[in-house]
């Protein structure tokens, strides 16, 4: 049997005979870049937590079945990259339909099909090896977990999904993937070809100080419920998206109207933020206070994409069930 090393053949012969610990000391090294790559097929934080747990239970009972042909994390990978292939054909989670505005928004720039699209802590992505990626990754590891990026991973159809990941993020040869996904290597070539053309040219950018103390001048704004201000701090083209709702806005006036009237409730509405980081982007937790009320309720985050000396975008989350993740409260007093 062929093994990384003499270590983890020990390893694996304590945890066939059911020794736990050394089935953890095998798999735990890999499960915050399984959990990494779980997200970018899924589009949720919690869905890729499951898809984990299954991948580790999977994992386990199959042991057995191991042959070392391939190594421990390629191995895992197949089993994680087949649980999220089959959580997508079932359908398991999917964009509400109910209205998250409260009041009538003002006509979109235009309407796109509703996806199921979560942020993803960056606090998640901390033990992650940089050296992860094979010889033939094609995207750096900032693009492969940006927001613009994993949206776009949502429109694919889940195989060109599979296959530009494990090909071009995490630089996996096409044998090996057509290992994975049981099918051949001219089917790999084809599905990564065709999920290549569909992906948008991105732009990533450096996460550095100026980057923050811009997201920081466009938190205080929205705090003062400054709408121009946080106007003059947008790019000419900015888009505004709110996943899962389907209406997208762009440019300074629609965006402007949109915050005014449906944001800020024509001043009847103040927030208060507070800063964390998702998909290597500034982010803020979101507290509404309505009229004068003296606690704010969680009303989602806000993740903003930053261009040069602008915000390029804004998007908008405001389910609560990924607060838990970020360290966030469901509530918050008043000027805390």
């Amino acid at each position: 049997m062929v093994t990384e090393d003499g270590l983890t053949g020990d390893l694996l012969t304590r945890a066939r005979a059911g020794d736990g610990d050394a089935f953890r000391a095998l798999v735990e090294p890999y499960r915050r870049e399984l959990q990494a790559h779980c997200y970018r097929m899924l589009g949720s934080v919690q869905d890729a937590e499951d898809a984990v747990q299954e991948t580790m239970m999977a994992a386990w009972r199959g042991l057995d079945g191991y042959e070392g042909r391939a190594s421990m994390r390629t191995w895992l990978y197949r089993i994680a990259t087949n649980r999220c292939l089959n959580a997508l054909r079932d359908g398991a989670r999917r964009p509400s339909n109910e209205s998250v505005f409260g009041v009538p928004p003002p006509p979109p720039t235009r309407t796109v099909e509703p996806i199921w699209l979560q942020p993803y802590p960056d606090v998640l992505l901390e033990g992650v090896p940089d050296a992860a990626p094979g010889p033939e990754a094609r995207v750096e590891r900032r693009e492969a977990i940006s927001l613009a990026f994993v949206t776009a991973m949502q429109y694919l159809p889940p195989r060109q999904r599979a296959v530009l990941l494990l090909r071009d993020v995490l630089g996996f040869r096409a044998a090996e993937v057509a290992d994975m996904l049981d099918t051949t290597e001219e089917a790999v070539s084809s599905a990564l070809k065709r999920a290549r053309a569909a992906m948008p040219r991105q732009r990533v950018r450096g996460g550095d100080a100026s980057e923050r103390a811009l997201a920081a001048r466009f938190a205080d704004a929205m705090e003062r419920a400054d709408v121009s201000g946080m106007i003059a701090l947008l790019t000419d083209d900015a888009w505004m998206t709110m996943p899962p709702a389907p209406l997208e806005y762009q440019g300074h006036d629609i965006i402007a109207e949109f915050l005014w009237v449906v944001g800020f409730r024509s001043g009847t509405r103040r927030y208060q933020l507070i800063a964390t980081s998702a998909n290597g982007q500034p982010t803020y937790g979101c507290y509404v206070f309505d009229h004068d009320e003296p606690v704010g309720h969680a009303h989602g985050l806000l993740v903003l994409t930053v261009d040069g000396d602008r915000v390029s975008a804004m998007t908008r989350f405001v389910d609560n069930s990924t607060l838990p993740y970020f360290g966030l409260p469901r509530t918050l007093p008043a000027n805390q």
